[in-house]
């Protein structure tokens, strides 16, 4: 089957999030700049999600330039990655709401851990279906980002618990990392054309 609805289902569920998330930032009932200081700890928690869900979208669109067709095991993975997105503003809410507790930061990395396997189940999915000689599978490689993005979330979870800002700073870590999209898919769907 043709992959398009698959795409705009995806970009649909994608801005539903990030609505969600903004709307759990309340407006302060006062015209005083302290009452923007308690709203810090929310304002980064969103910050930082919504760009962990601007990667997403990236990296989402850009693995299905290199898909022509799915079947029903890619719709299946498509939806678990899409579950796992759609507990951001929930992760998000409650770390900002909380001033960066360690229970919720650390839930908030199973959450991280979670879309990025999800992501990486997708991904073989889509590999699996197109063959290892795929466009997909020649730009991906090895995906040292995949893993080592991975290996730094399950890292973070128990570190909440030592010291929040350690598992900050990998979570903000992991996301510099994806923040300039991925051009291994562009520069093969490139070579291909040429």
């Amino acid at each position: 089957m043709e992959k398009n609805r698959l795409e705009a289902f995806s970009d649909g569920v994608i801005a539903i999030i990030i609505t969600i998330m903004v709307l759990e930032l309340h407006v302060p009932h006062t015209t005083e700049l302290a009452a923007l200081k308690e709203l810090l700890p929310v304002f980064l928690s969103y910050v930082l999600s919504f760009i962990y869900v601007g990667i997403y979208w990236n990296n989402h669109h850009h693995m299905f330039q290199a898909v022509k067709r799915v079947n029903g095991g890619i719709l299946w993975a498509n939806l678990h990655l899409l579950f796992w997105l759609s507990l951001f503003p929930f992760a998000t809410g409650w770390v900002g709401e909380n001033h960066l507790a360690a229970l919720p930061t650390a839930a908030y990395g199973f959450v991280l851990f979670m879309a990025a396997i999800a992501y990486s189940i997708l991904q073989n999915k889509i590999i699996a279906r197109q063959g290892d000689d795929s466009l997909l599978a020649k730009a991906v490689g090895g995906d040292w980002k995949g893993k080592s993005s991975t290996v730094l979330y399950l890292a973070a979870i128990p570190l909440a618990f030592a010291s929040v800002w350690i598992s900050i700073g990998l979570y903000v870590l992991v996301a510099v990392l994806w923040f300039v999209p991925d051009r291994r898919i562009e520069r093969v769907l490139n070579e291909d054309k040429a």
